[in-house]
């Protein structure tokens, strides 16, 4: 590995017409605790997006700040700014539903609802009214094809979700998230729970996505960050220490602290 570059400038930046997200001074509390201090980075359009650094660094809270799951939490305030597609997601009146119809979002273990394949992936087209069966049908089609999981599942569609392996578990909930054609995806250590064959499976649905969508994903595995990301961000404690192109940031390190934290180092 090349020797870190101070002078060079860690954070990459994009154009106004390529940012889908835009972060700006943005700041978390916890109780009055610092978990993000003035973040500022913008998340491409139609690219994965790989946030990494060790545990409590804030990679997993500034995700979830992205559709708002923090408004669920009172002891949690915030400044600064973040846009989806230039508009503030915390701009009074705001639809919080909208929002997070729009920026989808996927947990660390698979969570299907109890009930079959078919009513977990309608569950949210429920909501779409004058939607026609053949129309919820084909949109369901669609979503556990985008999943890769359609040729696994079609013959028993009506069966319960919770017969499905964990990897099938979680693609289904993804094919949950897409149903209601999100702009964005947020994963949250999606595969840290699988097994290796369904982490690849991941993995691959990953790349493929990112040609409907825009991926954030937050992972432990820099290996899979490597192998699944167009660009990488690596905060610690709740400041973004570096920010460019994956192979850049694992190969040729602007900081010595990413360059620390990536070879195993004590930061």
């Amino acid at each position: 590995m090349n020797a870190p570059l101070q002078a060079a400038p860690p954070i990459v930046t994009f154009a106004a017409e390529q940012r889908c997200l835009n972060v700006d001074a943005f700041s978390l509390s916890y109780a009055g605790k610092p978990a993000l201090k003035a973040l500022s980075l913008a998340v491409p359009r139609h690219r994965v997006t790989a946030f990494i650094g060790p545990s409590g660094c804030g990679k997993s809270t500034l995700l979830r700040s992205f559709n708002r799951l923090h408004d669920l939490n009172e002891s949690v305030s915030h400044q600064g700014r973040i846009e989806l597609e230039g508009h503030g997601i915390f701009e009074p009146g705001r639809d919080v539903s909208e929002l997070r119809r729009r920026v989808g979002m996927v947990f660390q273990s698979p969570n299907p609802f109890p009930m079959s394949i078919y009513e977990n992936v309608a569950f949210g087209l429920r909501l779409e009214r004058g939607l026609a069966k053949r129309q919820r049908d084909d949109i369901i089609e669609w979503a556990l094809s985008a999943a890769a999981l359609w040729d696994e599942v079609k013959d028993r569609l009506h069966r319960s979700a919770w017969q499905l392996s964990g990897g099938q578990q979680q693609r289904l909930v993804i094919a949950r998230t897409l149903a209601v054609k999100p702009e964005v995806l947020l994963l949250d250590e999606p595969a840290s729970a699988l097994d290796p064959i369904s982490t690849l499976k991941i993995e691959e649905l990953i790349r493929n996505l990112k040609s409907e969508l825009t991926l954030v994903l937050v992972t432990h595995n820099m290996q899979q960050a490597a192998r699944v990301s167009d660009y990488t961000a690596f905060l610690d404690s709740g400041e973004l220490v570096e920010y460019g192109p994956t192979d850049q940031v694992f190969t040729n390190p602007r900081r010595a602290r990413t360059e620390n934290y990536i070879t195993g180092r004590v930061i």
